[in-house]
Protein backbone atom coordinates (compact mmCIF):
# COMPACT_ATOMS: atom_id res chain seq x y z
CA UNK A 1 0.00 0.00 0.00
CA UNK A 2 1.42 3.33 -1.13
CA UNK A 3 1.54 5.72 1.87
CA UNK A 4 0.04 9.39 1.11
CA UNK A 5 1.77 10.59 4.22
CA UNK A 6 5.45 10.06 2.29
CA UNK A 7 4.57 10.40 -1.14
CA UNK A 8 4.16 14.62 -1.98
CA UNK A 9 2.15 17.75 -2.53
CA UNK A 10 -0.79 18.67 -3.13
CA UNK A 11 -2.35 15.64 -1.26
CA UNK A 12 -5.71 15.91 -3.20
CA UNK A 13 -3.70 15.57 -6.65
CA UNK A 14 -1.82 12.11 -4.92
CA UNK A 15 -5.89 10.71 -3.45
CA UNK A 16 -7.35 11.09 -6.91
CA UNK A 17 -4.22 9.82 -9.10
CA UNK A 18 -4.38 6.58 -6.80
CA UNK A 19 -8.03 6.20 -7.69
CA UNK A 20 -7.50 6.72 -10.83
CA UNK A 21 -4.97 3.89 -10.94
CA UNK A 22 -7.88 1.34 -9.64
CA UNK A 23 -9.41 2.32 -13.01
CA UNK A 24 -9.03 0.43 -16.00
CA UNK A 25 -8.88 2.97 -19.02
CA UNK A 26 -7.30 1.06 -21.99
CA UNK A 27 -7.88 3.26 -24.95
CA UNK A 28 -11.57 3.11 -26.49
CA UNK A 29 -12.33 1.41 -22.88
CA UNK A 30 -12.81 4.86 -21.26
CA UNK A 31 -16.30 4.62 -19.37
CA UNK A 32 -15.56 3.73 -16.05
CA UNK A 33 -13.21 6.63 -15.98
CA UNK A 34 -15.35 9.14 -17.74
CA UNK A 35 -18.26 7.73 -15.19
CA UNK A 36 -15.83 8.91 -12.28
CA UNK A 37 -14.73 12.18 -13.22
CA UNK A 38 -18.55 12.97 -13.75
CA UNK A 39 -19.25 11.80 -10.78
CA UNK A 40 -16.40 13.79 -8.41
CA UNK A 41 -17.39 17.11 -10.75
CA UNK A 42 -21.17 16.27 -10.15
CA UNK A 43 -20.52 16.43 -6.45
CA UNK A 44 -18.86 19.67 -6.64
CA UNK A 45 -22.37 20.46 -8.59
CA UNK A 46 -20.35 21.32 -11.75
CA UNK A 47 -22.11 21.08 -14.87
CA UNK A 48 -20.74 18.34 -16.96
CA UNK A 49 -21.59 17.05 -20.78
CA UNK A 50 -20.51 14.34 -22.94
CA UNK A 51 -20.73 14.47 -26.79
CA UNK A 52 -21.44 11.64 -29.15
CA UNK A 53 -17.50 10.33 -28.99
CA UNK A 54 -17.85 9.68 -25.77
CA UNK A 55 -15.52 13.20 -24.37
CA UNK A 56 -16.03 14.47 -21.40
CA UNK A 57 -16.78 18.71 -20.61
CA UNK A 58 -16.70 20.38 -17.27
CA UNK A 59 -17.98 23.85 -16.57
CA UNK A 60 -17.56 25.68 -13.74
CA UNK A 61 -20.67 27.65 -12.59
CA UNK A 62 -21.06 31.12 -13.16
CA UNK A 63 -21.21 32.24 -9.59
CA UNK A 64 -17.53 31.13 -8.70
CA UNK A 65 -16.42 34.44 -11.43
CA UNK A 66 -17.22 37.51 -13.18
CA UNK A 67 -19.35 38.28 -16.26
CA UNK A 68 -16.62 38.87 -19.05
CA UNK A 69 -14.15 36.88 -17.01
CA UNK A 70 -11.13 35.47 -19.37
CA UNK A 71 -12.25 31.82 -20.45
CA UNK A 72 -9.55 28.99 -19.63
CA UNK A 73 -9.43 25.51 -21.21
CA UNK A 74 -7.73 22.59 -19.46
CA UNK A 75 -7.31 19.67 -21.47
CA UNK A 76 -5.99 15.68 -20.91
CA UNK A 77 -7.11 12.80 -22.43
CA UNK A 78 -8.60 9.39 -20.54
CA UNK A 79 -6.87 6.70 -22.14
CA UNK A 80 -3.60 5.04 -21.16
CA UNK A 81 -1.54 2.99 -23.40
CA UNK A 82 -1.37 -0.47 -21.87
CA UNK A 83 1.83 -2.46 -21.82
CA UNK A 84 3.04 -5.18 -19.65
CA UNK A 85 6.11 -7.19 -19.15
CA UNK A 86 5.71 -10.73 -21.26
CA UNK A 87 5.83 -12.66 -17.48
CA UNK A 88 3.69 -10.11 -15.63
CA UNK A 89 -0.06 -11.26 -15.18
CA UNK A 90 -2.28 -8.72 -15.37
CA UNK A 91 -5.57 -8.15 -16.77
CA UNK A 92 -5.62 -4.50 -18.20
CA UNK A 93 -9.79 -4.63 -18.51
CA UNK A 94 -10.37 -5.18 -14.45
CA UNK A 95 -7.06 -5.06 -12.96
CA UNK A 96 -6.14 -1.78 -11.09
CA UNK A 97 -2.08 -0.83 -11.62
CA UNK A 98 -0.12 -2.03 -9.01
CA UNK A 99 2.26 0.66 -7.77
CA UNK A 100 5.21 1.05 -6.48
CA UNK A 101 7.75 3.87 -5.42
CA UNK A 102 11.29 3.55 -6.89
CA UNK A 103 14.57 5.55 -5.57
CA UNK A 104 17.15 6.72 -8.05
CA UNK A 105 19.89 9.03 -7.29
CA UNK A 106 17.95 10.24 -4.68
CA UNK A 107 14.83 11.23 -6.60
CA UNK A 108 11.84 9.39 -6.02
CA UNK A 109 9.43 8.07 -8.77
CA UNK A 110 6.35 6.11 -8.61
CA UNK A 111 5.56 2.91 -11.66
CA UNK A 112 3.63 0.31 -12.16
CA UNK A 113 4.64 -3.53 -11.21
CA UNK A 114 5.49 -4.45 -14.84
CA UNK A 115 3.06 -2.40 -16.39
CA UNK A 116 2.44 0.75 -17.80
CA UNK A 117 1.94 3.38 -14.91
CA UNK A 118 -0.70 5.75 -16.78
CA UNK A 119 0.74 8.81 -16.11
CA UNK A 120 0.16 9.19 -19.42
CA UNK A 121 -2.42 10.76 -18.76
CA UNK A 122 -3.75 10.28 -15.45
CA UNK A 123 -1.32 13.17 -14.19
CA UNK A 124 -3.43 15.72 -16.42
CA UNK A 125 -7.04 14.39 -14.97
CA UNK A 126 -5.92 14.03 -11.37
CA UNK A 127 -4.42 18.05 -12.06
CA UNK A 128 -8.13 18.59 -13.48
CA UNK A 129 -9.86 17.16 -10.06
CA UNK A 130 -7.39 19.06 -7.29
CA UNK A 131 -8.24 22.31 -9.52
CA UNK A 132 -12.39 21.18 -9.29
CA UNK A 133 -11.77 20.24 -5.58
CA UNK A 134 -9.99 23.53 -4.75
CA UNK A 135 -12.12 25.57 -6.42
CA UNK A 136 -15.22 23.80 -5.05
CA UNK A 137 -13.82 24.26 -1.38
CA UNK A 138 -12.76 28.37 -2.02
CA UNK A 139 -8.95 27.57 -1.76
CA UNK A 140 -8.33 28.61 -5.04
CA UNK A 141 -9.74 32.80 -5.95
CA UNK A 142 -10.80 32.38 -10.14
CA UNK A 143 -13.28 35.61 -10.14
CA UNK A 144 -11.31 36.32 -13.23
CA UNK A 145 -11.36 33.38 -15.07
CA UNK A 146 -13.96 31.36 -16.40
CA UNK A 147 -12.49 27.73 -16.26
CA UNK A 148 -13.96 24.37 -18.31
CA UNK A 149 -12.17 21.28 -18.41
CA UNK A 150 -12.06 19.01 -21.35
CA UNK A 151 -11.45 15.20 -20.89
CA UNK A 152 -11.06 13.55 -24.47
CA UNK A 153 -11.05 9.72 -25.24
CA UNK A 154 -8.71 7.41 -27.39
CA UNK A 155 -5.74 9.71 -27.34
CA UNK A 156 -3.71 6.33 -27.67
CA UNK A 157 -5.32 4.83 -30.41
CA UNK A 158 -5.15 7.67 -33.23
CA UNK A 159 -6.49 10.28 -31.76
CA UNK A 160 -9.56 10.15 -32.46
CA UNK A 161 -11.55 11.16 -29.95
CA UNK A 162 -10.35 15.11 -30.51
CA UNK A 163 -11.45 14.92 -33.88
CA UNK A 164 -15.34 14.31 -32.91
CA UNK A 165 -15.20 17.74 -31.00
CA UNK A 166 -18.01 19.98 -32.12
CA UNK A 167 -17.23 23.60 -32.28
CA UNK A 168 -19.88 23.87 -29.61
CA UNK A 169 -18.70 21.73 -26.94
CA UNK A 170 -16.02 24.00 -25.73
CA UNK A 171 -15.71 27.29 -24.88
CA UNK A 172 -12.30 29.20 -24.60
CA UNK A 173 -9.69 31.96 -25.66
CA UNK A 174 -7.07 29.72 -24.02
CA UNK A 175 -6.07 26.08 -23.87
CA UNK A 176 -3.29 24.62 -21.25
CA UNK A 177 -3.33 20.85 -22.51
CA UNK A 178 -1.72 18.69 -19.78
CA UNK A 179 -0.04 16.05 -21.68
CA UNK A 180 3.57 16.75 -21.81
CA UNK A 181 5.91 15.05 -20.24
CA UNK A 182 9.00 16.92 -18.45
CA UNK A 183 8.56 19.92 -16.04
CA UNK A 184 11.20 22.16 -17.28
CA UNK A 185 9.50 23.19 -20.47
CA UNK A 186 6.80 24.49 -22.61
CA UNK A 187 5.24 22.47 -25.81
CA UNK A 188 4.19 25.24 -28.33
CA UNK A 189 4.05 22.78 -31.44
CA UNK A 190 3.91 19.02 -32.65
CA UNK A 191 4.43 17.07 -35.07
CA UNK A 192 1.56 15.45 -37.33
CA UNK A 193 1.52 11.77 -38.30
CA UNK A 194 -0.31 8.86 -39.84
CA UNK A 195 -0.36 5.33 -39.60
CA UNK A 196 0.27 2.60 -42.87
CA UNK A 197 -0.67 -0.22 -42.89
CA UNK A 198 -0.06 -3.43 -44.73
CA UNK A 199 -1.75 -6.80 -45.08
CA UNK A 200 -1.40 -10.13 -46.92
CA UNK A 201 -3.34 -12.85 -47.22
CA UNK A 202 -1.25 -16.43 -46.92
CA UNK A 203 -2.39 -19.70 -47.97
CA UNK A 204 -0.37 -21.41 -45.69
CA UNK A 205 0.78 -25.08 -46.52
CA UNK A 206 1.54 -28.01 -44.41
CA UNK A 207 4.84 -28.69 -43.38
CA UNK A 208 5.00 -32.49 -44.18
CA UNK A 209 4.72 -31.01 -48.06
CA UNK A 210 8.22 -30.37 -47.54
CA UNK A 211 10.34 -33.27 -48.41
CA UNK A 212 12.45 -32.71 -45.79
CA UNK A 213 14.10 -33.87 -42.16
CA UNK A 214 13.02 -30.59 -40.21
CA UNK A 215 13.28 -29.65 -36.73
CA UNK A 216 11.01 -26.18 -35.09
CA UNK A 217 12.81 -23.56 -33.44
CA UNK A 218 11.49 -20.50 -31.61
CA UNK A 219 13.74 -17.46 -31.45
CA UNK A 220 12.77 -14.42 -28.76
CA UNK A 221 13.73 -11.63 -28.28
CA UNK A 222 12.65 -9.84 -25.15
CA UNK A 223 14.76 -6.86 -22.31
CA UNK A 224 14.40 -3.78 -24.80
CA UNK A 225 13.32 -0.31 -23.30
CA UNK A 226 10.83 0.21 -25.83
CA UNK A 227 9.51 3.58 -25.49
CA UNK A 228 7.56 6.30 -27.00
CA UNK A 229 7.86 6.18 -31.36
CA UNK A 230 7.82 9.93 -31.72
CA UNK A 231 9.34 11.20 -28.35
CA UNK A 232 12.14 8.01 -28.18
CA UNK A 233 12.51 7.58 -31.45
CA UNK A 234 15.60 9.07 -32.00
CA UNK A 235 17.89 7.43 -29.08
CA UNK A 236 18.64 4.39 -30.80
CA UNK A 237 16.99 2.29 -28.97
CA UNK A 238 16.48 -1.45 -30.32
CA UNK A 239 13.40 -2.45 -32.21
CA UNK A 240 12.20 -5.96 -31.60
CA UNK A 241 11.27 -6.49 -35.29
CA UNK A 242 14.08 -5.27 -36.93
CA UNK A 243 16.13 -7.05 -34.51
CA UNK A 244 14.38 -10.55 -35.59
CA UNK A 245 13.89 -10.31 -39.21
CA UNK A 246 17.79 -9.27 -39.33
CA UNK A 247 18.15 -13.07 -37.83
CA UNK A 248 15.54 -14.52 -39.50
CA UNK A 249 16.65 -13.10 -43.13
CA UNK A 250 20.24 -13.75 -42.78
CA UNK A 251 19.47 -17.43 -41.30
CA UNK A 252 16.87 -17.73 -44.75
CA UNK A 253 19.08 -16.41 -46.86
CA UNK A 254 22.57 -18.46 -46.20
CA UNK A 255 20.36 -21.83 -45.41
CA UNK A 256 16.43 -21.38 -46.81
CA UNK A 257 14.35 -21.83 -42.99
CA UNK A 258 10.83 -22.37 -43.55
CA UNK A 259 8.82 -19.65 -41.42
CA UNK A 260 6.09 -20.70 -39.31
CA UNK A 261 4.83 -17.65 -37.46
CA UNK A 262 6.38 -13.96 -36.58
CA UNK A 263 4.74 -11.62 -34.12
CA UNK A 264 5.79 -8.55 -32.82
CA UNK A 265 4.98 -5.20 -31.03
CA UNK A 266 1.57 -3.99 -29.82
CA UNK A 267 1.01 0.05 -30.47
CA UNK A 268 1.32 1.65 -33.38
CA UNK A 269 2.72 4.85 -31.17
CA UNK A 270 5.18 2.29 -29.07
CA UNK A 271 8.46 0.94 -29.95
CA UNK A 272 8.35 -2.84 -29.98
CA UNK A 273 10.10 -4.15 -27.10
CA UNK A 274 9.33 -8.24 -27.78
CA UNK A 275 8.58 -10.26 -30.73
CA UNK A 276 9.24 -13.78 -31.88
CA UNK A 277 9.00 -16.36 -34.55
CA UNK A 278 8.89 -20.22 -35.25
CA UNK A 279 10.52 -21.81 -38.23
CA UNK A 280 11.44 -24.87 -38.90
CA UNK A 281 15.37 -25.80 -40.09
CA UNK A 282 16.61 -28.52 -42.08
CA UNK A 283 18.42 -31.10 -39.43
CA UNK A 284 21.52 -31.94 -41.81
CA UNK A 285 22.14 -28.11 -41.43
CA UNK A 286 21.37 -27.75 -37.75
CA UNK A 287 25.10 -27.00 -36.91
CA UNK A 288 25.77 -24.31 -39.21
CA UNK A 289 22.38 -22.36 -38.54
CA UNK A 290 23.40 -21.94 -34.82
CA UNK A 291 26.68 -21.46 -35.85
CA UNK A 292 25.40 -18.52 -37.36
CA UNK A 293 22.88 -17.47 -35.04
CA UNK A 294 25.33 -17.09 -32.79
CA UNK A 295 27.20 -14.58 -34.56
CA UNK A 296 24.35 -12.79 -35.85
CA UNK A 297 23.50 -12.45 -31.68
CA UNK A 298 27.05 -11.32 -30.98
CA UNK A 299 27.04 -8.89 -33.85
CA UNK A 300 23.33 -7.36 -32.68
CA UNK A 301 24.46 -7.54 -29.24
CA UNK A 302 27.78 -5.54 -29.79
CA UNK A 303 25.46 -3.03 -31.96
CA UNK A 304 23.07 -1.96 -29.28
CA UNK A 305 24.50 -3.47 -26.09
CA UNK A 306 25.30 0.02 -24.37
CA UNK A 307 22.65 0.80 -24.92
CA UNK A 308 20.07 -2.34 -24.44
CA UNK A 309 21.48 -3.86 -21.46
CA UNK A 310 18.75 -5.98 -20.91
CA UNK A 311 18.56 -7.27 -24.34
CA UNK A 312 17.98 -10.87 -24.32
CA UNK A 313 18.13 -12.99 -27.82
CA UNK A 314 17.27 -16.84 -26.80
CA UNK A 315 16.54 -19.41 -29.27
CA UNK A 316 15.09 -23.25 -28.58
CA UNK A 317 14.01 -26.46 -30.47
CA UNK A 318 10.40 -26.47 -29.60
CA UNK A 319 9.34 -30.34 -28.47
CA UNK A 320 5.79 -30.48 -28.66
CA UNK A 321 5.08 -28.49 -31.69
CA UNK A 322 1.84 -28.81 -32.83
CA UNK A 323 1.50 -26.06 -35.89
CA UNK A 324 2.56 -27.44 -38.80
CA UNK A 325 1.71 -24.93 -41.34
CA UNK A 326 4.70 -23.15 -42.86
CA UNK A 327 4.65 -19.58 -45.23
CA UNK A 328 5.08 -20.87 -48.83
CA UNK A 329 9.01 -20.15 -49.51
CA UNK A 330 8.43 -17.37 -52.27
CA UNK A 331 6.20 -15.39 -49.73
CA UNK A 332 8.24 -15.91 -47.04
CA UNK A 333 11.10 -14.91 -48.77
CA UNK A 334 8.71 -11.51 -49.65
CA UNK A 335 8.26 -10.44 -46.33
CA UNK A 336 11.83 -11.20 -44.43
CA UNK A 337 13.19 -8.80 -47.73
CA UNK A 338 10.75 -6.23 -46.55
CA UNK A 339 11.13 -6.40 -42.74
CA UNK A 340 14.86 -6.38 -43.22
CA UNK A 341 14.72 -3.21 -45.92
CA UNK A 342 11.82 -1.36 -43.88
CA UNK A 343 13.16 2.02 -42.61
CA UNK A 344 12.86 2.53 -39.02
CA UNK A 345 13.56 5.49 -37.00
CA UNK A 346 14.77 9.00 -38.04
CA UNK A 347 14.77 9.87 -41.18
CA UNK A 348 15.80 13.79 -41.39
CA UNK A 349 16.47 16.33 -38.60
CA UNK A 350 15.75 19.94 -38.80
CA UNK A 351 18.32 21.56 -41.14
CA UNK A 352 17.99 24.47 -39.05
CA UNK A 353 18.38 22.80 -35.41
CA UNK A 354 19.59 19.23 -35.24
CA UNK A 355 18.38 18.28 -32.20
CA UNK A 356 14.86 18.69 -33.57
CA UNK A 357 13.84 15.55 -35.42
CA UNK A 358 11.77 16.54 -38.41
CA UNK A 359 10.83 13.29 -39.80
CA UNK A 360 10.94 9.56 -38.84
CA UNK A 361 9.30 6.38 -39.19
CA UNK A 362 8.78 3.53 -36.98
CA UNK A 363 8.12 -0.17 -37.50
CA UNK A 364 5.22 -0.70 -35.16
CA UNK A 365 4.06 -4.35 -35.12
CA UNK A 366 3.43 -7.33 -36.90
CA UNK A 367 1.18 -10.82 -36.18
CA UNK A 368 -0.74 -13.18 -38.00
CA UNK A 369 -4.53 -12.74 -37.46
CA UNK A 370 -5.86 -16.28 -38.99
CA UNK A 371 -4.40 -16.22 -42.39
CA UNK A 372 -4.07 -12.34 -42.83
CA UNK A 373 -0.33 -11.28 -41.79
CA UNK A 374 -0.80 -7.31 -40.62
CA UNK A 375 2.33 -5.44 -40.56
CA UNK A 376 1.80 -1.52 -38.94
CA UNK A 377 4.02 1.40 -39.03
CA UNK A 378 3.62 5.28 -38.20
CA UNK A 379 4.75 7.98 -39.73
CA UNK A 380 5.57 11.48 -38.20
CA UNK A 381 6.90 14.76 -39.91
CA UNK A 382 6.64 18.83 -39.42
CA UNK A 383 5.17 18.93 -42.40
CA UNK A 384 2.72 16.96 -44.06
CA UNK A 385 4.29 17.00 -47.39
CA UNK A 386 6.92 15.19 -45.55
CA UNK A 387 4.91 12.81 -43.97
CA UNK A 388 3.47 12.27 -47.02
CA UNK A 389 6.42 11.33 -48.86
CA UNK A 390 7.39 8.87 -46.31
CA UNK A 391 4.19 7.05 -45.99
CA UNK A 392 4.25 6.70 -49.85
CA UNK A 393 7.77 5.46 -49.78
CA UNK A 394 6.31 3.00 -47.02
CA UNK A 395 3.58 2.07 -49.08
CA UNK A 396 5.81 0.81 -52.39
CA UNK A 397 7.64 -0.87 -50.05
CA UNK A 398 4.32 -2.83 -49.29
CA UNK A 399 3.30 -3.10 -52.74
CA UNK A 400 6.36 -4.90 -54.01
CA UNK A 401 5.95 -7.66 -51.62
CA UNK A 402 2.20 -7.38 -53.01
CA UNK A 403 0.82 -6.30 -49.55
CA UNK A 404 -2.72 -4.59 -49.68
CA UNK A 405 -2.28 -1.30 -48.04
CA UNK A 406 -4.61 1.05 -45.92
CA UNK A 407 -3.62 3.91 -44.13
CA UNK A 408 -5.68 5.64 -40.40
CA UNK A 409 -4.92 7.93 -37.81
CA UNK A 410 -4.21 10.85 -40.29
CA UNK A 411 -3.37 13.89 -37.60
CA UNK A 412 -2.12 17.26 -38.39
CA UNK A 413 1.20 19.27 -37.08
CA UNK A 414 0.56 21.87 -34.47
CA UNK A 415 2.68 24.97 -36.11
CA UNK A 416 4.35 27.05 -33.18
CA UNK A 417 3.12 30.42 -32.24
CA UNK A 418 6.21 32.58 -30.42
CA UNK A 419 4.28 35.44 -29.87
CA UNK A 420 1.17 33.40 -27.77
CA UNK A 421 0.43 35.65 -24.70
CA UNK A 422 -0.69 32.15 -23.40
CA UNK A 423 3.07 31.67 -24.01
CA UNK A 424 4.80 35.17 -22.20
CA UNK A 425 1.94 34.78 -19.10
CA UNK A 426 3.46 31.29 -18.76
CA UNK A 427 6.85 31.70 -19.31
CA UNK A 428 6.97 35.25 -16.76
CA UNK A 429 5.24 32.55 -13.98
CA UNK A 430 7.97 30.16 -14.75
CA UNK A 431 10.83 32.33 -14.14
CA UNK A 432 9.06 33.92 -10.89
CA UNK A 433 8.38 30.65 -9.41
CA UNK A 434 12.21 29.19 -10.53
CA UNK A 435 14.43 32.30 -11.17
CA UNK A 436 15.43 30.36 -14.62
CA UNK A 437 14.24 30.54 -18.66
CA UNK A 438 12.18 27.81 -18.69
CA UNK A 439 12.62 25.39 -22.71
CA UNK A 440 10.12 26.31 -25.64
CA UNK A 441 10.20 23.69 -27.35
CA UNK A 442 7.98 21.77 -30.64
CA UNK A 443 7.82 18.31 -30.14
CA UNK A 444 7.83 14.93 -32.39
CA UNK A 445 4.98 13.26 -31.25
CA UNK A 446 0.96 14.18 -31.70
CA UNK A 447 -0.87 15.83 -29.62
CA UNK A 448 -4.11 16.82 -29.33
CA UNK A 449 -3.46 20.52 -29.59
CA UNK A 450 -2.97 19.98 -33.12
CA UNK A 451 -6.29 18.84 -34.01
CA UNK A 452 -7.75 21.48 -31.79
CA UNK A 453 -6.06 24.68 -33.25
CA UNK A 454 -7.34 23.27 -36.93
CA UNK A 455 -11.04 22.99 -35.20
CA UNK A 456 -10.00 26.65 -32.87
CA UNK A 457 -7.75 28.19 -34.97
CA UNK A 458 -8.26 31.33 -32.66
CA UNK A 459 -7.75 29.34 -29.57
CA UNK A 460 -4.19 29.91 -27.78
CA UNK A 461 -2.51 27.08 -26.50
CA UNK A 462 0.26 25.26 -24.55
CA UNK A 463 1.02 22.51 -23.66
CA UNK A 464 3.02 21.67 -20.02
CA UNK A 465 3.42 18.47 -17.40
CA UNK A 466 5.69 16.92 -15.03
CA UNK A 467 8.51 14.99 -15.82
CA UNK A 468 7.80 11.07 -16.88
CA UNK A 469 10.16 8.97 -18.25
CA UNK A 470 9.64 5.47 -20.18
CA UNK A 471 6.44 6.58 -22.06
CA UNK A 472 4.25 3.60 -23.78
CA UNK A 473 6.27 0.84 -21.79
CA UNK A 474 6.62 -0.92 -18.53
CA UNK A 475 9.36 1.29 -17.16
CA UNK A 476 7.18 5.00 -17.37
CA UNK A 477 7.18 6.23 -14.03
CA UNK A 478 6.67 9.78 -12.63
CA UNK A 479 8.79 12.01 -11.02
CA UNK A 480 7.10 12.64 -7.26
CA UNK A 481 8.31 15.55 -7.07
CA UNK A 482 7.71 17.11 -10.45
CA UNK A 483 4.41 16.83 -9.36
CA UNK A 484 4.08 19.90 -6.83
CA UNK A 485 6.21 21.98 -9.08
CA UNK A 486 4.12 21.53 -12.01
CA UNK A 487 0.71 22.09 -9.29
CA UNK A 488 3.00 25.87 -8.40
CA UNK A 489 3.29 26.53 -11.97
CA UNK A 490 -1.02 25.83 -12.95
CA UNK A 491 -1.59 28.10 -10.11
CA UNK A 492 0.79 30.75 -10.77
CA UNK A 493 -0.17 31.29 -14.54
CA UNK A 494 -3.87 31.66 -13.63
CA UNK A 495 -3.24 33.96 -11.32
CA UNK A 496 -0.97 35.19 -14.22
CA UNK A 497 -4.19 36.34 -16.13
CA UNK A 498 -5.62 38.97 -13.70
Amino acid sequence: MINLKNIGSPKEFWIYFLEICKIPRCSGKEGQIRDFIKKKASNFKFECKSDIGGNLAVKIPSEYYNKNSTKVIFQCHMDMVCEKDKDREHDFLKDPIQLEIITNKRNNWIKGKGTTLGADNGVGIAYCLTLMDRIYNNKINIQHLSIEFLFTVQEESGLSGVFNIKKEFIDGNYLINLDSEEDDRFTIGCAGGINTIGVLDIDFKNINTINLKLKPIKISITGLIGGHSGIDINKKRGNSIKIISKILWKLNNRYGIFLSSILGGNLSNAIPREAEADFFMDENQEEDIISLLEKIKLEIELGIGHKEKNLKIEYRELEDFKNKRIIPKHISNNILNLLYIMPNGVISVHPKNQELIHTSTNLASIKIEGKALRIITSQRSLYDISKENISEKIEALFKSANFNINRHGDYPGWTPNFQSRLLKIAKKSYKELFKEEAIVQSIHAGLETGILKESFPNMDMISLGPLIVGGHSPNERLHIKSVEKIWRLILAILDNFR
